[in-house]
């Protein structure tokens, strides 16, 4: 009776733990962290196109790949503690979208977790890889060099209003390596046309809103703005302000164009976050960043608001018209 008692006993042991070492042997989902220095809300269309991306790769979010989000809410200061964070929980691949900022940060954390990033400004001036076509470390992703479109969207500029000889020039000061390209090609390009370039600083909505109101006394005949994620999440702000203040409003952002921006004209930004989905799932199946080289965006957009142009009262030349990937009316 007690040999078959004891048998009784194991036999209902080990049933006991069959579950828990089946378990143990299924594979755990694959965590990504996405990090970004502002909100969600404004970036919907970036995250259903990074989610595509992904899709096209055999990963969708919740079946099997997690990913956390980490938003600076337009707080540049807490991007290290938030890529730190993300270090911490061993996530398995880094998506660092937004700027340099996201991407040094992310950088600065973890030498071994794959980065995937997308940015305007050159990866390999700003140390991130060693080359474009064999990034030799842990990260890679998408170059869109909006920087390097800078002065041809100031000769677009001039070629929509050439009467304006007065230009306002907005960067972001917290966003130190993308103001300082916006200004480096900015500069002479406006040298080249003859234009008088005033630089405006504003890294928060109340400085936005003071710039808009100096607008006021300097009575600029058009505002550049530079692009950046803080400016494109403050978009909608931005095109009011330029509507009530009567301002000419030009962005590398299609975003901006689209919620009332007078034109804009740069990358496909939507296009590098469903790359960067790609990559991501490409890491996720074993690829080594080091092996992806940096994709450079070959997909540039000119949008023209022909309904804020009729509002200022500015005739677009038909040849401008006709060049439009996009005439919003």
């Amino acid at each position: 009776m007690m040999r078959r008692r004891e048998f009784i006993t194991l036999m209902g042991g080990a049933v006991a733990t069959w579950p828990l070492a089946t378990r143990a042997q299924q594979p755990t989902m694959p965590v990504i962290g996405f990090l970004n220095p502002t909100l969600p809300d404004p970036n919907e269309g970036r995250l259903r196109a990074f989610r595509q991306g992904l899709k096209e790769t055999g990963y969708v979010e919740g079946e099997n790949v997690a990913i956390v989000y980490r938003w600076a809410e337009n707080q540049f200061d807490r991007l290290p503690e938030l890529a730190a964070d993300l270090v911490h929980r061993q996530v398995a691949v880094i998506v660092a979208s937004g700027g340099p900022a996201a991407v040094l940060a992310a950088k600065a954390a973890t030498t071994t977790i794959p980065i995937i990033f997308n940015i305007s400004e050159d990866p390999v001036k700003l140390g991130l890889v060693a080359s474009l076509a064999r990034p030799g470390s842990n990260l890679t992703g998408i170059n869109f060099i909006s920087g390097e479109l800078v002065a041809k969207r100031l000769e677009l500029l001039h070629e929509l209003l050439p009467g304006a000889m007065h230009v306002a020039v907005l960067v972001n000061p917290a966003n130190a390596s993308n103001t300082e390209t916006t200004l480096r090609d900015v500069e002479p390009a406006a040298r080249t046309m003859g234009l008088q370039i005033q630089v405006i600083k504003a890294s928060t909505s109340r400085e936005i809103d003071a710039a808009f109101t100096s607008f006021e006394r300097e009575r600029p005949d058009a505002l550049f703005v530079a692009v950046d994620a803080f400016f494109n999440s403050r978009r909608l702000q931005l095109a009011n302000l330029a509507a009530r203040h009567a301002i000419a409003m030009v962005s590398g952002e299609p975003d901006s164009a689209e919620v009332g921006g007078l034109m804009s004209y740069g990358s496909n930004i939507i296009d590098t976050f469903r790359q960067m989905g790609v990559y991501s799932g490409r890491v996720l199946k074993g690829t080594k960043p080091a092996e992806l080289p940096v994709e450079q965006s070959s997909k540039f957009e000119l949008i023209i608001n022909a309904q804020t142009a009729r509002m200022l009262r500015i005739d677009v030349p038909p040849s401008l018209l006709a060049r439009a990937d996009r005439v919003i009316e």
